[in-house]
């Protein structure tokens, strides 16, 4: 018997096996597309095909597509999901995890391993990796390639939280010759303060504080938000699993038996 946590996210879907003592056996991510009922059942071939039929197992859904998944024997929100797959990772039972997602970004307070408070950003999708992605491709550079970028860069801001005008604003530096690297520092900046913001909200002082999502493998955003919540951010090169691994962890309590 193995367990497997499925997490489909507004941007992508990562998946994530283990066995009886916890040794991750698999792992895949993939973008969500616009179909969750599609890319569910792509990962279902794809676990099939490894050898981790969903049918023979159990699987445990979470993320916003979570109710796409016709083979889940349970959903978990993904906010509990993430709170126990941080655990997991970094082996704090106290801190704090700031997951920047695709379209929404969770700040969670994590007290004797488990969830005591979160928050989530509002509509807008600043200080989100679709920001991020957004202000990319107006660059004409991908999202890594942004970031890099934003570690030379300086004295550049963007005053605007919303994306639309947030756009309007990279362009105008555009047109103004601003160099790429500053412009790609004002994108970064303002997804760094944004999310800032929001963690200031939360009791996180005092407390490690982890950095789950896509945006986890950026060492530049890591730093950055470091510096902003004067507080040293940790992750880890698995952090973007972090639900998957949280909903995997919750198909082995489920046990052998499909709830």
């Amino acid at each position: 018997m193995h367990y497997i946590g499925v997490d489909i996210g507004s941007t992508c879907a990562k998946t994530t096996v283990m066995d009886d003592d916890c040794n991750i056996l698999f792992q895949e991510v993939c973008p969500t597309g616009w179909s969750s009922v599609d890319t569910a059942e792509n990962i279902r071939k794809q676990l099939a095909e490894a050898g981790f039929d969903p049918k023979d197992n159990v699987v445990v859904a979470t993320g916003y597509g979570r109710v796409a998944i016709p083979y889940a024997d349970k959903t978990v929100t993904e906010i509990t999901c993430h709170c126990a797959g941080a655990v997991h990772m970094f082996g704090y039972q106290t801190m704090g995890v700031i997951d920047i997602g695709g379209q929404d970004t969770k700040i969670i307070e994590v007290a004797n391993g488990t969830v005591k408070n979160f928050m989530m950003n509002d509509k807008c999708s600043a200080g989100t990796g679709r920001f991020l992605e957004v202000m990319a491709n107006t660059l004409s550079v991908t999202p890594d390639q942004l970031t890099v970028l934003a570690a030379g860069g300086s004295d550049t801001s963007i005053s605007s939280l919303c994306t639309v005008f947030a756009e309007s604003e990279v362009i105008s530096l555009i047109g103004r010759g601003e160099k790429k690297e500053n412009i790609a520092f004002a994108v970064v900046d303002s997804i760094v303060r944004k999310v800032a913001s929001q963690a200031s909200k939360m009791d996180l002082s005092d407390k490690p504080v982890c950095l789950t999502g896509g945006l986890c493998d950026s060492e530049y955003i890591r730093k950055a938000l470091s510096k902003e919540l004067k507080a040293e951010v940790e992750t880890a090169p698995q952090a973007r699993y972090a639900g998957s691994i949280g909903a995997a962890l919750f198909a082995k309590k489920a046990g052998a038996k499909k709830v």
